[in-house]
């Protein structure tokens, strides 16, 4: 039985302590944000947050983090408002989309405690693996999105979760449909 605190709600799993973070989210809690990738800590796909530091869940035993606070992507901002979601759109960064929620989950904490890296200090923090390769746009998205959290910068927000495909249609010019 382990007790810790899951996107601000308080959580009692039933299960092994030895099971890993990654499997309780997305099969006890219904979670899948968090990815399954490689399963070694390799890839970075399941990265979510403990007590504000990016970790790899599918390396985490939940016995433990008894106590500990989690964050996973479903939370980070649920409106999509957080800098780091918004300049990921504004630079048009997902191409299959299956990285992006462990990429963005280690920028955010990243950006926690600098919001101005350097390169170097990016490269460091930013150890995901993403197979269709936008590591520059990675690079400034995060960027980007530190500039915002500075105050320097504002990005035109992404439509919430939620919004009727129809009415997002209609805000797109692109994607209105013709007039019979």
């Amino acid at each position: 039985m382990t007790r810790f605190t899951v996107n601000g709600q308080p959580i009692h799993y039933k299960m092994d302590p030895a099971t890993p973070l990654l499997w309780a989210l997305r099969d006890s809690s219904n979670l899948t944000g968090t990815k399954y990738g490689c399963g070694a800590g390799l890839c970075g796909a399941c990265t979510v947050h403990v007590d504000g530091a990016a970790i790899r869940s599918c390396q985490v035993p939940i016995g433990s983090i008894e106590g500990s606070f989690v964050t996973t992507i479903e939370a980070l901002a649920r409106d999509r408002s957080h800098p780091v979601q918004q300049a990921w759109v504004a630079e048009n960064l997902p191409q299959c989309g299956y990285c992006q929620p462990g990429m963005i989950m280690a920028a955010a904490a990243l950006l926690e405690k600098n919001h101005a890296p350097t390169d170097e200090e990016i490269d460091a923090a930013m150890t995901n693996i993403c197979r269709c390769g936008t590591y520059p746009r990675i690079r400034r998205a995060i960027q980007r999105a530190g500039r915002v959290m500075s105050g320097g910068e504002e990005i035109s927000a992404a439509p919430p979760p939620g919004i009727d495909p129809e009415d997002a249609a209609n805000a797109v010019p692109a994607l209105t449909k013709p007039k019979p």
